[in-house]
């Protein structure tokens, strides 16, 4: 398997890793400039030569995957007999500096409901390395044409039709993913806080409306749902940056955007 494929493996899978890449040499190495080696929790993919070197790097990488904000790291080895080597001794007699790159787990985001508010937020939401999630349960809104505003998304956009049932896809969606509620129905609003709610491994959950409409969903949520007000306070509502006020489509996605962007960050995920 490539580099380039184990990266993208890792990405799919939704599990941390670290690209390492020999970043120089200086006299004779097993490998070149350029060459890398991917290592995850439990596997390696590639190779920097071998030796001391790569259990070195190996060994440093599982470390960086276990810690709370790795960062990226260059480390210098130099290749003769009169180092002390903690995986053996290699004696090409030049000098490498390799650079390990943390690969974290990319954040994922559900929005429910892509008409008018909900394309807008996912033409932003796009820009960002994300997992995008967007789905509706109707069919003309996630068409190819009208979703094409999406085609040079850096995100990776995936796309849920679910004509019958829209909660069911909470459970597909992958452990912390952030989801955002914003149907044309509310009472399809309300079947999904009332299923987010019993979906535990989910991340932030946000509802868009009123007072009034919270209001009712509050009741309802407690009174048919059986939730407790410490699990109802879980859905946050309104979602948006309270300071920002207009009623646009393209004004309140940038709001949420901004919002989320913050949860992110204050969250630390």
């Amino acid at each position: 398997m490539t580099w380039i494929a184990a990266v993208a493996r890792l990405r799919a899978r939704r599990e941390p890793g670290v690209l390492v890449t020999v970043a120089t040499v200086r006299g004779h190495a097993p490998r070149d400039a350029g060459a890398k080696l991917v290592v995850g929790r439990t596997g390696t993919w590639g190779s920097i030569g071998g030796g001391n070197v790569e259990a070195v790097a190996i060994d440093r990488a599982r470390e960086m995957i276990t810690a709370a904000e790795p960062e990226p790291e260059l480390m210098d080895f130099a290749l003769n007999d009169k180092v002390t080597n903690r995986h053996g001794v290699q004696c090409c007699g030049g000098t490498v500096a390799v650079l390990l790159e943390p690969l974290p787990v990319v954040r994922a985001v559900a929005v429910f409901g892509v008409g008018h508010v909900g394309l807008e937020l996912a033409r932003i939401l796009a820009r960002q390395d994300l997992d995008l999630h967007l789905v509706d349960s109707r069919a003309e809104l996630l068409s190819e044409e009208r979703l094409g505003v999406l085609a040079d998304a850096v995100a990776q956009v995936h796309v849920h039709h679910t004509p019958l049932l829209p909660e069911e896809v909470l459970a597909e969606l992958p452990p912390g993913t952030h989801v955002l509620i914003m149907t044309h129905d509310h009472a399809e609003d309300a079947a999904l806080c009332d299923a987010a709610l019993r979906t535990g491994h989910l991340g932030s959950v946000g509802l868009i409306g009123s007072a009034a409409k919270w209001s009712r969903f509050r009741k309802r949520l407690a009174t048919e749902g059986g939730h407790d007000e410490a699990a109802i306070d879980r859905i946050k509502t309104p979602i948006g940056l309270a300071d920002i006020t207009g009623k646009e489509p393209a004004t309140i996605a940038v709001s949420v955007a901004a919002d989320l962007l913050r949860t992110f960050e204050t969250a630390g995920d």
